[in-house]
């Protein structure tokens, strides 16, 4: 367990998923962790349910805590920078989950040396099955650096990466569980019009991708050969995967990363 206190700035989808995943995977105690959000609203219901503690405001929830954790929306970034920019020092760990925000810019606000990580983690984090990417500011020592490594790693798997590939890192995995999300969405609709019901198609689509994902990820075979594992010459996986050569599947993905990449590119600051 991290002895910590963890400081979470904004209380949304991600920081929710984030703060279930760190209590559920025993990173920290559910009293360890302090959350604060503009919706007061809000704030009291995710205190409910996650047993953890809430704030009046953003400089209370960051007092006594070890580690601050950035979580509002890239346009709201400057202003809670310049709010709290005081309340900070080399001792807090500030790691930034906002999309686009780069560690230069953050230290740049706060004018005095405060280590950052950034951090690109997707919604999984919840059911620790997350994927993140982070890459480290000026002033992160090793010791820092660990630290997000275990909150991240003890929620998914996690990587270091240049901060300059944070942009493809969005497209791919920060995204990325829509896409799936979408494809199994539209895998069961087509088994439906196929005549199974919605259940038993979405229990198998599910279990499709997870096994699917499960059986590359501890074969560490290329997708490519289990792909050819299961297609038969003449079969029925050949022709279904002559259609998504047809309808160009390949190439629709290829423009849906070099999309996000850009979207990501355009709200880096």
């Amino acid at each position: 367990m991290l002895k910590k206190r963890i400081a979470f700035l904004g209380a949304g989808n991600m920081a929710t998923a984030l703060v279930r995943g760190v209590i559920e995977a025993g990173v920290v105690r559910p009293e360890d962790i302090i959350i604060s959000d503009v919706n007061k609203e809000k704030l009291k219901i995710k205190r409910e349910k996650l047993k953890v503690k809430a704030a009046e405001n953003n400089k209370e929830a960051i007092k006594e805590a070890d580690i601050v954790v950035l979580a509002v929306k890239p346009r709201d970034m400057e202003g809670l920078l310049k709010e709290i920019k005081e309340s900070l020092d080399s001792k807090k760990l500030t790691i930034s989950i906002a999309a686009g925000i780069t560690t230069s810019y953050i230290e740049r606000i706060l004018e005095k040396e405060v280590p950052v990580i950034r951090v690109m983690p997707n919604t999984p984090v919840a059911v620790k099955e997350g994927a993140s990417a982070f890459s480290v500011g000026k002033y992160v020592s090793q010791e820092k650096e660990k630290i997000a490594e275990s909150i991240f790693g003890a929620v998914g798997k996690v990587v270091k990466v240049e901060e300059s590939l944070m942009d493809a890192v969005t497209a791919l995995s920060g995204s990325g569980p829509a896409y799936i999300f979408y494809i199994i969405a539209s895998l069961i609709e087509a088994a439906v019009s196929l005549g199974l019901d919605e259940k038993t198609a979405t229990t198998l689509a599910t279990q499709t991708v997870l096994g699917s994902a499960k059986l590359l990820q501890e074969t560490g075979e290329e997708p490519e050969a289990l792909k050819e594992k299961v297609t038969s010459k003449g079969g029925t996986t050949e022709a279904a995967l002559l259609v998504l050569d047809e309808g160009k599947l390949r190439e629709t993905l290829d423009k849906a990363l070099k999309a996000a990449a850009q979207r990501s590119k355009e709200l880096t600051r």
